[in-house]
């Protein structure tokens, strides 16, 4: 028998350890394992959300904004009526402690801002409206 110290999680343990079978130190031999199936095809990554033509309350033509993630709205770059080109930050999302740039996907006028600095959104919530 061998008496062993064993630390897990900050928790410490005395085992006792009985060795079974012969005097020999060399490892047994294991039994061949039976071929494995084949692992099922994985499921492709889902793409990150596009902007939403025509939101619930926007007319027709508008383009909605939304979060690709759920976090927090760290800086608002635009408002109301702001002319705005195709690259632009509109909203910068802190998600993971990362700072994630919400960019307009196209040239337009930001028709309304859904959301303001410290508000936590959701994927896929509306940040900005644009037209």
């Amino acid at each position: 028998m061998k008496n062993f110290k064993i630390v897990v999680n900050g928790n410490e343990y005395d085992v006792a350890v009985e060795e079974i079978g012969g005097v020999s130190s060399a490892p047994a031999a294991r039994p061949a394992a039976a071929p494995a199936a084949p692992k099922p095809a994985a499921p492709k990554p889902a793409a990150a959300p596009k902007p939403v033509t025509t939101a619930a309350g926007a007319g027709a033509g508008t383009n909605t904004v939304t979060a690709p993630m759920p976090g927090t709205i760290i800086n608002v770059g635009c408002h109301a009526g702001a002319k705005v080109s195709k690259g632009d930050i509109l909203v910068v999302l802190e998600a993971m402690k990362m700072e994630n740039e919400i960019m307009a996907p196209h040239d337009g006028t930001v028709s309304e801002v859904r959301v303001q600095q410290g508000a936590s959104v959701n994927a896929g919530d509306i940040l900005v409206v644009l037209s």
